[in-house]
């Protein structure tokens, strides 16, 4: 048996396609995995709180020096951090918000990528102070973006900041194991972005047959 933590970051309801497309992961997963746990957030419909000045404080002084205002800075980061640690599997849907992710879905990583808990520093190691403490778990992430060609060698190429963001932040932490599938052409909307819906549905349910 698996947990799996599903998390959507798109504001929107039925016009979102990474949201319905999550959803179609997800169902598909539980036709396969039966026992498998399923958790599930929406930080696009009920965003987390933003990094603040006594949050810093309390992920920069050890649990047992917390003051009630340092406890209670911190304790939705700790719920959020301990959620996240007991997935084996993530299912994330982000749309592209100008290149990058929307702002909650990066609320939320800040809120998780935490020293002590997520990551380690350790300052006298002068080549790689930063060490990661997630280890053996999956990521798949569903996007959706309004244009192609994002991929390497594309014509916007440049413009993405989404993806490499991403593989960068969670690698970070350890989740080395992430496999993306991406909607496109939303803009445009006819032929090409019912192709890439489709090819988005077929590549979800090869992956979870794998």
């Amino acid at each position: 048996m698996a947990r799996l933590l599903h998390i959507d970051s798109s504001p929107r309801g039925e016009r979102s396609h990474s949201r319905r497309l999550t959803g179609e992961f997800v169902e598909a997963w539980k036709q396969a995995y039966p026992t498998d746990v399923i958790t599930y957030r929406d930080v696009g419909r009920n965003p987390v709180p933003h990094v603040t000045e006594s949050w810093i404080a309390a992920a920069y002084t050890p649990p047992e020096q917390h003051t009630p205002e340092l406890r209670e800075a911190i304790c939705i980061s700790d719920e959020l951090v301990d959620e996240f640690l007991a997935a084996d599997i993530y299912v994330i849907g982000t749309p592209m918000y100008n290149f990058s992710v929307p702002s909650t879905f990066k609320a939320y990583i800040d809120q998780i990528v935490r020293v002590g808990r997520t990551f380690a520093f350790e300052p006298e190691d002068s080549v790689n102070p930063y060490k990661p403490l997630v280890f053996g778990k999956k990521m798949f992430v569903v996007t959706a973006r309004g244009d192609s060609g994002f991929e390497p060698g594309g014509r916007n190429e440049k413009l993405n900041f989404q993806t490499p963001y991403l593989e960068t932040i969670f690698g970070f932490i350890g989740i080395a194991d992430i496999t993306f599938i991406h909607v496109e052409n939303d803009e445009y909307g006819g032929q090409k972005l019912a192709d890439a819906i489709a090819s988005a549905r077929t590549k979800i349910l090869e992956l979870v047959a794998v």
